[in-house]
This record gives C-alpha cells, structure tokens and sequence, in this order.
C-alpha cells in the first residue's frame, strides 16, 4: 500500500518515461514488466505503489508554502523543515470574499476594523512530508509564498 496514495493511470501517463527509468533502475526489463502485470499483478502493483511514493516524496519535499482562500478566510502556510508556521486572515463579515484578489488587496491595504490576523506556529505531528500531503489532499494549493511573506510584514507593522 502506497505511502501517500496511488498515482491514477493519467498521472502515471504522464510520467512514463520516469516510471520506465524506475523499472529500468530496478533491474525490471520491458517484457518482465508486461509478463509481470499479467502474471503477478500483485507485484506490478507493489511496483506502482512504490513509484507512487518516490514521485510524491520528491514533489513534497520541495514543497515551501501552501495557502487556502475560502470566502470569510484565508490561510498561508509556510513549511520549515521542522515546524508549520501559520498565517490567518479572516473576516466574519457577508461582503468578505479571500477567494477574490482585489478583495484581498483591499483588506491589507486597508484593514476593516473587524479582520482577525494572527500568526502561529507548531512542530509537525506527523513526518513533514505527510502531514503536507494531508493538507493538499484536503485543500490546500502549493504556493510560490509570495502571500505569505507579504502577510508576515503587513503583521509584523501591526
């Protein structure tokens, strides 16, 4: 059973030739891997569960910050090598809308008087690469932590 989860037949399409470096690296030549898929495929899946794992192991552990827009909030995450740092905004208001741009541009520049930003961190409670791969799976988008580092100075001047 794969670590994170099972690459679907699109995503391992699209990452045939690396699949077939895998096999390759792993001593497992086209025609054994064919005869393997019809023969044993328990262990042609044990094969793609392990490649599941390298592929979403290399992907995570380059993975430097995450965010989540929702309508009344968003939050950008910043992950070290040992601890998450979270940074929230949010707003209890009708008109809120984080999932818009301009309404986020608005908000920093200025503030309603009822927005909540606050900031925290904890270690991670699972292995770091893991517990990122739980926060993707449940919504959080990879980011280029541009958000995040502009949140950190507009609270730092708080």
């Amino acid at each position: 059973m794969a670590k994170y989860r099972l690459l679907n037949k699109e995503e391992l399409k699209g990452l045939e030739k690396e699949f077939v470096e895998y096999l390759v690296v792993n001593g497992i030549a086209a025609e054994d891997w064919e005869s393997m898929k019809r023969e044993t495929p328990n262990s042609a899946e044990r094969i793609v569960d392990l490649f599941s794992d390298v592929v979403f192991e290399k992907i995570l552990r380059n993975v430097k910050f995450l965010e989540i827009h929702e309508k009344k909030s968003i939050r950008t995450f910043s992950c070290g090598s040992e601890e998450i740092e979270l940074i929230t905004m949010e707003l209890e208001t009708d008109d809120a809308d984080f999932t818009n741009p301009n309404f986020i541009s608005q908000a920093m520049l200025n503030p309603p008087k009822d927005l909540l930003v606050y900031r925290t961190e904890k270690p991670y409670s699972d292995a770091r690469e893991l517990e990122i791969f739980k926060m993707i799976e449940n919504g959080c988008l990879v980011s280029n932590g541009k958000l995040h580092q502009t949140l950190s100075v507009a609270i730092d001047k708080l």
